[in-house]
Protein backbone atom coordinates (compact mmCIF):
# COMPACT_ATOMS: atom_id res chain seq x y z
CA UNK A 1 0.00 0.00 0.00
CA UNK A 2 1.03 3.49 -0.70
CA UNK A 3 1.33 4.88 2.32
CA UNK A 4 3.33 7.77 1.51
CA UNK A 5 -2.45 35.95 2.10
CA UNK A 6 -5.74 38.09 1.77
CA UNK A 7 -4.57 41.55 1.16
CA UNK A 8 -6.67 44.33 1.43
CA UNK A 9 -9.81 45.81 3.02
CA UNK A 10 -11.77 44.71 0.51
CA UNK A 11 -10.27 40.67 0.60
CA UNK A 12 -10.07 40.73 4.34
CA UNK A 13 -14.32 42.04 4.30
CA UNK A 14 -15.00 38.68 2.28
CA UNK A 15 -13.11 36.50 3.90
CA UNK A 16 -14.73 37.25 7.38
CA UNK A 17 -18.27 37.19 5.72
CA UNK A 18 -17.25 33.79 4.48
CA UNK A 19 -16.46 33.08 7.49
CA UNK A 20 -19.34 33.72 9.53
CA UNK A 21 -21.30 32.47 6.31
CA UNK A 22 -19.88 28.84 7.10
CA UNK A 23 -20.08 29.15 11.13
CA UNK A 24 -24.01 30.42 10.73
CA UNK A 25 -24.42 26.90 8.84
CA UNK A 26 -22.64 25.27 10.78
CA UNK A 27 -24.61 25.95 13.98
CA UNK A 28 -27.62 25.14 11.93
CA UNK A 29 -26.62 21.94 10.49
CA UNK A 30 -25.43 20.97 14.53
CA UNK A 31 -28.83 22.15 15.39
CA UNK A 32 -30.11 19.38 13.44
CA UNK A 33 -27.74 16.83 14.57
CA UNK A 34 -28.88 13.90 17.21
CA UNK A 35 -27.24 15.35 20.50
CA UNK A 36 -25.23 13.22 22.87
CA UNK A 37 -28.13 13.25 25.52
CA UNK A 38 -30.44 11.82 22.70
CA UNK A 39 -28.15 9.11 21.61
CA UNK A 40 -27.67 7.90 25.33
CA UNK A 41 -31.80 7.36 25.73
CA UNK A 42 -31.70 5.14 22.58
CA UNK A 43 -32.86 1.87 23.40
CA UNK A 44 -30.57 -0.95 21.28
CA UNK A 45 -31.18 -4.27 23.32
CA UNK A 46 -31.89 -5.99 20.50
CA UNK A 47 -28.35 -5.35 19.54
CA UNK A 48 -26.34 -8.29 21.18
CA UNK A 49 -23.16 -10.51 20.35
CA UNK A 50 -24.35 -13.89 18.54
CA UNK A 51 -20.56 -15.14 17.90
CA UNK A 52 -17.52 -14.23 19.48
CA UNK A 53 -15.46 -15.73 16.65
CA UNK A 54 -16.79 -14.29 13.88
CA UNK A 55 -14.43 -11.71 12.28
CA UNK A 56 -15.34 -8.70 10.24
CA UNK A 57 -15.31 -11.70 6.92
CA UNK A 58 -15.70 -15.13 6.66
CA UNK A 59 -12.21 -15.79 7.41
CA UNK A 60 -12.26 -19.79 6.88
CA UNK A 61 -14.30 -19.31 3.30
CA UNK A 62 -12.34 -16.49 1.88
CA UNK A 63 -9.32 -18.26 2.84
CA UNK A 64 -10.78 -21.36 0.89
CA UNK A 65 -11.62 -19.26 -2.19
CA UNK A 66 -8.12 -17.66 -2.27
CA UNK A 67 -6.80 -20.89 -2.27
CA UNK A 68 -9.02 -22.28 -5.63
CA UNK A 69 -8.90 -18.81 -7.28
CA UNK A 70 -7.70 -17.79 -10.52
CA UNK A 71 -8.10 -14.49 -10.50
CA UNK A 72 -4.93 -12.64 -11.64
CA UNK A 73 -5.32 -9.45 -9.01
CA UNK A 74 -6.23 -11.80 -6.00
CA UNK A 75 -3.41 -14.48 -6.84
CA UNK A 76 -0.91 -10.95 -7.01
CA UNK A 77 -2.06 -9.70 -3.80
CA UNK A 78 -1.64 -12.90 -2.21
CA UNK A 79 1.66 -13.39 -3.67
CA UNK A 80 2.77 -9.94 -2.26
CA UNK A 81 1.51 -10.71 1.33
CA UNK A 82 2.18 -14.43 1.43
CA UNK A 83 5.97 -13.87 2.54
CA UNK A 84 5.32 -11.98 5.56
CA UNK A 85 6.87 -10.05 7.73
CA UNK A 86 9.88 -11.26 10.47
CA UNK A 87 7.65 -12.45 13.59
CA UNK A 88 11.36 -12.25 15.51
CA UNK A 89 11.62 -8.70 14.56
CA UNK A 90 8.22 -7.32 14.78
CA UNK A 91 8.25 -9.00 18.76
CA UNK A 92 11.54 -6.55 18.91
CA UNK A 93 9.50 -3.61 18.73
CA UNK A 94 8.89 -1.86 22.29
CA UNK A 95 5.11 -1.13 23.38
CA UNK A 96 3.76 2.39 23.81
CA UNK A 97 3.91 1.78 27.56
CA UNK A 98 4.10 5.70 28.49
CA UNK A 99 1.80 8.54 27.96
CA UNK A 100 1.07 8.82 24.00
CA UNK A 101 0.55 12.83 23.42
CA UNK A 102 0.80 13.99 19.85
CA UNK A 103 0.47 17.67 18.17
CA UNK A 104 -2.15 18.24 16.08
CA UNK A 105 -1.79 17.62 12.44
CA UNK A 106 -2.88 21.08 10.84
CA UNK A 107 -1.18 23.43 12.75
CA UNK A 108 2.18 20.66 13.12
CA UNK A 109 2.24 18.61 10.24
CA UNK A 110 5.64 17.47 10.56
CA UNK A 111 5.56 17.04 14.44
CA UNK A 112 2.25 15.50 13.87
CA UNK A 113 4.02 12.59 11.37
CA UNK A 114 7.33 12.31 13.16
CA UNK A 115 5.58 11.61 16.71
CA UNK A 116 2.74 9.24 14.71
CA UNK A 117 5.39 6.94 13.31
CA UNK A 118 5.72 4.37 16.14
CA UNK A 119 1.64 4.55 15.94
CA UNK A 120 1.41 3.76 12.28
CA UNK A 121 4.09 1.06 12.36
CA UNK A 122 2.13 -0.66 15.18
CA UNK A 123 -1.05 -0.51 12.98
CA UNK A 124 1.10 -1.61 9.92
CA UNK A 125 2.10 -4.43 12.18
CA UNK A 126 -0.69 -6.07 13.09
CA UNK A 127 -2.85 -5.37 9.59
CA UNK A 128 0.76 -7.22 7.57
CA UNK A 129 0.53 -10.23 9.85
CA UNK A 130 -3.15 -10.76 10.04
CA UNK A 131 -2.55 -10.23 5.81
CA UNK A 132 0.06 -12.74 5.54
CA UNK A 133 -1.89 -15.50 7.72
CA UNK A 134 -5.15 -14.81 5.54
CA UNK A 135 -2.44 -14.89 1.88
CA UNK A 136 -0.33 -17.96 2.80
CA UNK A 137 -2.75 -20.09 5.20
CA UNK A 138 0.21 -20.32 7.78
CA UNK A 139 -0.68 -20.55 11.31
CA UNK A 140 2.95 -19.05 12.26
CA UNK A 141 1.78 -15.27 11.47
CA UNK A 142 -1.35 -15.55 12.95
CA UNK A 143 0.49 -17.33 16.31
CA UNK A 144 2.62 -14.21 15.82
CA UNK A 145 -0.06 -11.44 15.60
CA UNK A 146 -0.88 -12.80 18.97
CA UNK A 147 2.50 -12.81 20.27
CA UNK A 148 2.43 -9.77 19.33
CA UNK A 149 -1.07 -8.40 21.25
CA UNK A 150 0.00 -10.45 24.39
CA UNK A 151 3.47 -8.39 24.81
CA UNK A 152 1.26 -4.74 24.26
CA UNK A 153 -1.15 -6.38 26.61
CA UNK A 154 1.12 -7.64 29.84
CA UNK A 155 2.73 -4.04 29.45
CA UNK A 156 -1.18 -2.05 29.41
CA UNK A 157 0.01 0.24 26.46
CA UNK A 158 -2.18 2.65 25.10
CA UNK A 159 -3.77 3.00 28.23
CA UNK A 160 -1.68 6.64 29.26
CA UNK A 161 -2.97 8.44 26.35
CA UNK A 162 -2.99 12.22 26.82
CA UNK A 163 -6.20 13.91 26.59
CA UNK A 164 -7.44 17.61 26.88
CA UNK A 165 -10.12 19.54 24.73
CA UNK A 166 -7.83 21.59 23.69
CA UNK A 167 -5.14 19.07 22.67
CA UNK A 168 -6.75 15.94 21.78
CA UNK A 169 -4.88 14.37 19.40
CA UNK A 170 -3.79 11.56 21.54
CA UNK A 171 -6.90 10.38 22.10
CA UNK A 172 -8.09 10.53 18.50
CA UNK A 173 -4.79 8.85 17.61
CA UNK A 174 -5.43 6.15 19.67
CA UNK A 175 -8.44 5.53 18.18
CA UNK A 176 -7.51 3.56 15.13
CA UNK A 177 -4.55 1.73 16.67
CA UNK A 178 -7.36 -0.03 18.95
CA UNK A 179 -9.57 -1.23 16.00
CA UNK A 180 -6.45 -1.42 13.74
CA UNK A 181 -5.72 -4.01 16.38
CA UNK A 182 -9.25 -5.82 17.48
CA UNK A 183 -9.97 -6.08 13.40
CA UNK A 184 -6.69 -7.93 12.93
CA UNK A 185 -7.13 -9.66 16.02
CA UNK A 186 -10.43 -11.38 15.21
CA UNK A 187 -9.08 -12.42 12.19
CA UNK A 188 -6.65 -14.17 13.98
CA UNK A 189 -7.65 -15.59 17.01
CA UNK A 190 -10.11 -18.65 16.59
CA UNK A 191 -6.74 -20.44 15.08
CA UNK A 192 -4.99 -19.44 18.08
CA UNK A 193 -6.89 -20.02 21.04
CA UNK A 194 -6.35 -23.43 22.25
CA UNK A 195 -2.48 -23.28 21.85
CA UNK A 196 -2.23 -20.06 23.74
CA UNK A 197 -5.37 -19.63 26.29
CA UNK A 198 -3.57 -17.34 28.37
CA UNK A 199 -2.47 -14.84 25.90
CA UNK A 200 -5.84 -14.67 24.40
CA UNK A 201 -7.27 -13.82 28.11
CA UNK A 202 -5.02 -11.33 28.84
CA UNK A 203 -5.64 -10.00 25.05
CA UNK A 204 -9.27 -10.03 25.92
CA UNK A 205 -8.87 -8.01 29.19
CA UNK A 206 -6.51 -5.28 27.57
CA UNK A 207 -8.71 -4.53 24.74
CA UNK A 208 -12.06 -4.45 26.76
CA UNK A 209 -10.49 -2.36 29.89
CA UNK A 210 -9.38 -0.27 26.81
CA UNK A 211 -12.34 0.30 24.97
CA UNK A 212 -14.18 0.96 28.05
CA UNK A 213 -11.54 3.88 29.11
CA UNK A 214 -11.16 5.51 25.65
CA UNK A 215 -14.65 5.70 24.80
CA UNK A 216 -16.03 6.83 28.21
CA UNK A 217 -14.79 10.15 27.35
CA UNK A 218 -17.21 12.28 25.36
CA UNK A 219 -15.31 14.53 23.94
CA UNK A 220 -16.38 18.07 22.79
CA UNK A 221 -18.19 19.53 20.16
CA UNK A 222 -18.32 17.92 17.22
CA UNK A 223 -15.67 14.83 18.29
CA UNK A 224 -18.29 13.66 20.57
CA UNK A 225 -20.48 13.33 17.38
CA UNK A 226 -18.84 13.43 13.86
CA UNK A 227 -16.17 11.00 11.95
CA UNK A 228 -14.48 10.51 15.24
CA UNK A 229 -17.51 9.48 17.28
CA UNK A 230 -17.60 6.73 14.52
CA UNK A 231 -14.06 5.57 14.68
CA UNK A 232 -14.46 5.03 18.52
CA UNK A 233 -17.56 3.36 17.67
CA UNK A 234 -16.18 0.98 15.28
CA UNK A 235 -13.37 -0.42 17.44
CA UNK A 236 -16.55 -0.63 20.18
CA UNK A 237 -18.59 -2.59 17.50
CA UNK A 238 -15.29 -4.85 16.90
CA UNK A 239 -13.90 -5.40 20.73
CA UNK A 240 -16.88 -6.05 22.03
CA UNK A 241 -17.68 -9.12 19.29
CA UNK A 242 -14.24 -10.33 20.44
CA UNK A 243 -14.86 -10.16 24.17
CA UNK A 244 -18.58 -10.65 24.39
CA UNK A 245 -19.38 -7.30 25.34
CA UNK A 246 -23.14 -6.30 24.01
CA UNK A 247 -22.31 -3.05 25.97
CA UNK A 248 -19.75 -2.18 23.25
CA UNK A 249 -21.71 -3.57 20.47
CA UNK A 250 -24.14 -1.49 21.23
CA UNK A 251 -22.16 1.60 21.33
CA UNK A 252 -20.81 0.89 18.33
CA UNK A 253 -24.26 0.49 16.61
CA UNK A 254 -25.26 4.01 18.19
CA UNK A 255 -23.19 5.46 15.27
CA UNK A 256 -24.97 3.72 13.15
CA UNK A 257 -28.03 5.51 14.30
CA UNK A 258 -26.86 8.72 15.14
CA UNK A 259 -25.29 9.05 11.58
CA UNK A 260 -28.55 8.08 9.94
CA UNK A 261 -30.70 10.28 12.29
CA UNK A 262 -28.58 13.48 11.09
CA UNK A 263 -28.89 12.96 7.71
CA UNK A 264 -29.97 16.07 5.42
CA UNK A 265 -32.82 15.08 2.92
CA UNK A 266 -30.08 14.77 0.80
CA UNK A 267 -28.11 12.26 2.64
CA UNK A 268 -25.04 14.84 4.03
CA UNK A 269 -23.76 14.57 7.49
CA UNK A 270 -24.29 17.88 8.95
CA UNK A 271 -20.67 17.40 11.17
CA UNK A 272 -18.63 17.04 8.14
CA UNK A 273 -20.47 19.41 5.64
CA UNK A 274 -19.05 22.09 8.45
CA UNK A 275 -15.11 21.16 7.53
CA UNK A 276 -15.45 23.45 4.26
CA UNK A 277 -13.44 22.75 1.55
CA UNK A 278 -13.20 19.60 3.07
CA UNK A 279 -16.63 19.06 3.53
CA UNK A 280 -16.78 16.11 0.66
CA UNK A 281 -13.19 14.53 2.01
CA UNK A 282 -15.15 14.24 5.51
CA UNK A 283 -18.41 12.73 4.16
CA UNK A 284 -15.88 9.57 2.39
CA UNK A 285 -14.14 9.84 5.96
CA UNK A 286 -17.08 9.22 7.82
CA UNK A 287 -18.52 6.33 5.69
CA UNK A 288 -14.64 4.50 5.99
CA UNK A 289 -15.62 3.71 9.77
CA UNK A 290 -19.58 3.68 9.29
CA UNK A 291 -19.63 0.82 6.61
CA UNK A 292 -17.48 -1.04 8.59
CA UNK A 293 -19.02 -0.95 11.82
CA UNK A 294 -21.86 -2.10 10.03
CA UNK A 295 -19.95 -4.97 8.07
CA UNK A 296 -19.13 -5.89 11.91
CA UNK A 297 -23.11 -6.04 12.58
CA UNK A 298 -23.70 -7.55 9.85
CA UNK A 299 -21.31 -10.84 10.53
CA UNK A 300 -23.12 -11.01 14.07
CA UNK A 301 -26.75 -11.38 11.92
CA UNK A 302 -27.73 -7.46 11.72
CA UNK A 303 -28.05 -6.30 8.14
CA UNK A 304 -27.45 -2.40 8.55
CA UNK A 305 -27.38 -1.77 4.91
CA UNK A 306 -30.49 -2.18 4.64
CA UNK A 307 -31.78 -0.83 8.46
CA UNK A 308 -33.84 2.72 7.55
CA UNK A 309 -34.42 5.25 10.37
CA UNK A 310 -35.25 8.25 10.46
CA UNK A 311 -36.27 7.95 6.54
CA UNK A 312 -32.58 7.44 5.87
CA UNK A 313 -30.40 4.35 4.70
CA UNK A 314 -26.24 4.28 4.34
CA UNK A 315 -26.87 4.78 0.85
CA UNK A 316 -28.21 8.30 1.22
CA UNK A 317 -25.06 9.26 2.84
CA UNK A 318 -23.47 7.24 0.05
CA UNK A 319 -24.76 8.56 -3.36
CA UNK A 320 -24.56 11.89 -1.67
CA UNK A 321 -20.61 11.54 -1.93
CA UNK A 322 -20.31 10.07 -4.96
CA UNK A 323 -22.61 13.12 -6.11
CA UNK A 324 -20.05 15.42 -4.69
CA UNK A 325 -17.06 13.42 -6.19
CA UNK A 326 -18.50 14.03 -9.61
CA UNK A 327 -19.99 17.73 -9.18
CA UNK A 328 -19.06 19.57 -6.17
CA UNK A 329 -22.40 21.64 -6.83
CA UNK A 330 -23.66 18.60 -5.59
CA UNK A 331 -22.68 20.19 -1.86
CA UNK A 332 -25.31 23.02 -3.06
CA UNK A 333 -25.44 25.96 0.02
CA UNK A 334 -23.68 23.27 2.56
CA UNK A 335 -20.47 23.78 1.82
CA UNK A 336 -18.01 25.92 -0.65
CA UNK A 337 -17.73 24.71 -4.26
CA UNK A 338 -14.10 25.03 -4.10
CA UNK A 339 -13.05 21.26 -2.94
CA UNK A 340 -10.27 19.12 -1.82
CA UNK A 341 -9.70 15.98 -3.67
CA UNK A 342 -6.70 15.00 -3.37
CA UNK A 343 -8.05 11.74 -1.10
CA UNK A 344 -9.21 10.39 -4.35
CA UNK A 345 -6.23 9.59 -5.18
CA UNK A 346 -4.85 7.53 -2.52
CA UNK A 347 -6.58 3.64 -2.00
CA UNK A 348 -6.89 3.25 1.52
CA UNK A 349 -9.73 6.42 1.37
CA UNK A 350 -11.72 3.67 -0.83
CA UNK A 351 -11.56 0.90 1.71
CA UNK A 352 -15.21 0.84 2.30
CA UNK A 353 -16.49 1.11 -1.29
CA UNK A 354 -14.74 -2.62 -1.21
CA UNK A 355 -16.46 -3.57 1.53
CA UNK A 356 -19.63 -1.76 0.19
CA UNK A 357 -19.87 -3.49 -2.90
CA UNK A 358 -20.55 -6.84 -1.00
CA UNK A 359 -23.80 -5.48 -0.39
CA UNK A 360 -24.24 -3.69 -3.33
CA UNK A 361 -24.31 -3.11 -7.02
CA UNK A 362 -23.23 0.61 -7.63
CA UNK A 363 -21.18 1.14 -11.06
CA UNK A 364 -19.61 4.49 -9.72
CA UNK A 365 -18.10 2.62 -7.02
CA UNK A 366 -16.84 -0.47 -9.00
CA UNK A 367 -15.13 2.49 -11.15
CA UNK A 368 -13.45 4.10 -8.39
CA UNK A 369 -12.16 1.00 -6.95
CA UNK A 370 -11.01 -0.47 -10.11
CA UNK A 371 -8.66 2.14 -10.86
CA UNK A 372 -6.90 1.76 -6.87
CA UNK A 373 -7.08 -2.26 -6.62
CA UNK A 374 -5.62 -3.78 -4.63
CA UNK A 375 -7.00 -1.82 -1.73
CA UNK A 376 -5.47 -1.38 1.57
CA UNK A 377 -5.98 0.45 5.10
CA UNK A 378 -3.90 -0.29 7.45
CA UNK A 379 -6.53 -0.16 10.38
CA UNK A 380 -9.75 0.51 9.03
CA UNK A 381 -9.87 -3.22 7.51
CA UNK A 382 -6.66 -4.00 6.66
CA UNK A 383 -6.45 -6.16 2.96
CA UNK A 384 -10.47 -4.84 1.89
CA UNK A 385 -9.66 -6.56 -1.90
CA UNK A 386 -8.37 -9.76 -0.57
CA UNK A 387 -11.09 -9.76 1.89
CA UNK A 388 -13.67 -8.80 0.08
CA UNK A 389 -13.72 -8.60 -3.73
CA UNK A 390 -15.52 -10.47 -5.91
CA UNK A 391 -13.00 -12.50 -8.31
CA UNK A 392 -15.49 -11.77 -11.31
CA UNK A 393 -15.58 -8.07 -10.48
CA UNK A 394 -11.58 -7.67 -12.08
CA UNK A 395 -9.18 -9.94 -13.85
CA UNK A 396 -6.51 -7.66 -12.93
CA UNK A 397 -5.00 -4.66 -11.59
CA UNK A 398 -4.97 -1.14 -13.84
CA UNK A 399 -1.65 -0.16 -14.91
CA UNK A 400 -0.72 2.80 -12.38
CA UNK A 401 0.20 6.32 -14.30
CA UNK A 402 4.19 6.76 -13.98
CA UNK A 403 3.92 9.32 -11.80
CA UNK A 404 1.35 9.71 -9.21
CA UNK A 405 0.69 12.45 -6.02
CA UNK A 406 -0.86 10.53 -2.96
CA UNK A 407 -2.82 12.13 -0.43
CA UNK A 408 -1.26 12.22 2.77
CA UNK A 409 -3.89 10.13 4.89
CA UNK A 410 -4.57 13.02 7.54
CA UNK A 411 -6.28 12.47 10.60
CA UNK A 412 -9.40 14.66 11.97
CA UNK A 413 -8.47 17.56 14.13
Amino acid sequence: MKRTSLAGRVGLRLTLTMLLGVTALGLTLSAQAMSYEQRQKLDLSEYTVTDPDASYFDVKARMALLQQTDNDLLQYNSDQLEPGPSCQQELSKPALDSVIRIPGYYPQPQAWKLASEPLFDFEDTVSNLAGAYVASGDDYYADCLVRFLDKWATQDALSQFYYDRLEPQGWYSTESMMFAAAMAYSIVRPVVADKRPEAIERINHWLNTLAHQHSSIRGGDPSCCNNHFYRRALYASMIGVLTDDDELFQFGVSAVYSALSDMTPRGALPHEMARGRRASHYQNYALLYLVNIMQVAYRQGYDLFDFEYDGHTVDDAVQFALDTFDDPAALGDLATHSQYYGFLDDEQYLAWMEVYLQHREDPRISHYVSQKRPIDNRSAGGYVTLYFMDPKAQPRALPEPEEQQLATFEPDT
